[in-house]
């Protein structure tokens, strides 16, 4: 490609949010550029987040069904068995193939020129961080320093820095001297160890704990706070607490990590299967872990470092989230972010419409902007964990007191007819107005039920509009009616099919 191209829009990063805004961008005829590096084009979700996730979540599910039928008329002869390797062969297929589709064929259908390297954005004074001159003015020159089109320089009249993160690990002490897994290096391990330690209580954590367990590895989880999913409402952390248990995935929260090593293997060559030990505190009393291998998910940290955002002005907090108005600007007007670069809820669905909406604002002056608390967040775990909008210890400590009413997936026909009633739906309204401010749930299908409550939460709907809205029976559904229902009656003194 040839230097100093002129664009409209010159964008650092290849994910959800670049291609949203190259998106909105075509449709506006601005002409657009990505500088992508680290991950392939498409960023985490496609490479090594929720399409291989979630596939092999469906593999390990389908490899468990035999142990966790319920139904006594069924019969096994045989008990399913899993190829992990086999695996993710299919899982490598899928996700170059939505790469291709997705990603690669969508750029060369608008029009946008990828440059493959490592991004650097240029001072206002027309020099990079390497200390190159580049033209000066109020366009954003994003320089290529490393990588096949090293030494490329683009130009456009806004930029967007849209460049993700990346598995971060806890200062625990050992740590960084012992081999681990993540999320993403995981992905990579043909040869699973038989056992392995997690630490971690979040989505990650949880996904990848199943997954392990139910392909045959056995799984420890280690959880510093005092329930899983620490940033959600207290029930589900304590439901999937137990769901998991129940499974026989070892779960151990409140634990004060103190230190992490590793045996050396023979000849002194350390592997992440040679072994590993976390040393804990869990109530004062001192534990010690033991697995096989070691796999960090203790969340992300945004890919900021060393893109140069000093040297064009734009701020970043202590742990590297770059600085944005509800507009996406940055401190830099001529610079917007969006994804996970900008911290949370990081999602590819809110980067995504992160990175349109900086399009908007920066060519339209349209000053749009996304209501956080409308956004729902999903675990894609069985039993699955959903939730949107306020909590009910939220909603107390605002307002002095909580109007909640929780219904077990127990008494919901549907789980109840088809033996699958693990879960609950807790519903969180207005004291005052009965509009719907939170729902919360563990349970089937709650990944897809969360969507009518976040269109409650959404457009301020209240329990009666849910109540008076006409749902199919029998349903999964139905456990979001009936702890609205709770609010007026009681519920288990309730035939199946009433209002």
């Amino acid at each position: 490609m040839t230097s100093d191209p002129q664009y409209d829009l010159v964008i650092l990063g290849g994910g959800a949010a670049a291609f949203a805004a190259i998106t909105e961008a075509s449709r506006r005829d601005l002409t657009t550029a990505m500088v992508n590096t680290g991950l392939p084009i498409g960023g985490t979700c496609v490479n090594v987040g929720c399409v291989p996730s979630k596939h092999l979540l469906a593999v390990a599910e389908n490899g468990a069904a035999a142990a966790e039928n319920p139904f006594d008329a069924v019969r096994y002869l045989e008990e399913p068995t899993v190829d992990w390797a086999d695996a993710l062969d299919g899982t490598d297929a899928l996700v170059e193939r939505f790469r291709q589709e997705n990603y690669v064929d969508v750029a060369e259908h608008f029009e946008t020129d990828i440059y493959e390297g490592y991004g650097q954005l240029v001072d206002s004074e027309g020099r990079s961080p390497s200390g190159n001159r580049t033209q000066s003015g109020d366009d954003t020159t994003i320089e290529v320093v490393d990588g096949a089109d090293e030494g490329a320089r683009i130009t456009g009249k806004k930029a967007l820095v849209a460049t993700g993160s990346s598995p971060w690990a806890p200062p625990i002490d050992g740590l960084d001297d012992v081999d681990y897994y993540t999320s993403e290096t995981i992905l990579e391990e043909r040869d699973l160890p038989e056992s392995i330690v997690i630490l971690g209580g979040g989505y990650i954590a949880l996904e990848w704990g199943q997954i392990l367990h139910r392909v045959g590895v056995g799984v420890t989880i280690l959880q510093r706070s005092e329930h899983v999913l620490s940033g959600m409402e207290g029930q589900l952390g304590r439901e999937m607490l137990r769901a998991f248990e129940e499974e026989g995935i070892e779960v151990i929260t409140g634990n004060d990590f103190q230190r992490v090593r590793t045996p050396a293997a023979a000849g002194g060559i350390k592997t992440r299967q040679s072994g590993v030990a976390v040393e804990t505190a869990v109530d004062g009393t001192e534990r010690t872990i033991t697995g096989d291998a070691l796999f960090v998910a203790t969340g992300v940290q945004p890919n900021s470092d060393g893109i140069g955002l000093a040297s064009v002005g734009v701020e970043t907090d202590n742990n590297g989230r770059i600085h944005v108005d509800e507009h996406f600007q940055t401190t830099n007007s001529h610079i917007y972010a969006a994804g996970d670069v900008i911290g949370e809820p990081e999602l590819e669905t809110v980067a995504a419409k992160e990175g349109n909406h900086s399009v908007r604002n920066a060519f339209g002056n349209e000053a749009v902007s996304i209501d956080y608390d409308a956004v729902p967040a999903v675990v894609f775990t069985s039993p699955e964990v959903a939730a949107v909008g306020t909590t009910e210890l939220e909603h107390t400590e605002e307002h002095g007191t909580c109007s909640c009413r929780t219904v077990q997936m127990e008494d919901v026909p549907r789980a109840k007819a088809v033996k699958d009633t693990d879960g609950l739906v807790q519903v969180v309204k207005h004291h005052e107005t009965d509009e719907i401010v939170g729902v919360h749930t563990v349970g089937p299908r709650a990944a897809d039920m969360i969507v009518e409550a976040t269109l409650a939460v959404k457009f301020g709907l209240t329990v009666g509009d849910i109540i008076d809205t006409v749902h199919p029976f029998p349903t999964f559904s139905e456990a979001f009616k009936q702890a609205c229902q709770a609010f007026r009656r009681d519920t288990s003194k309730m035939s199946c099919c009433i209002e």
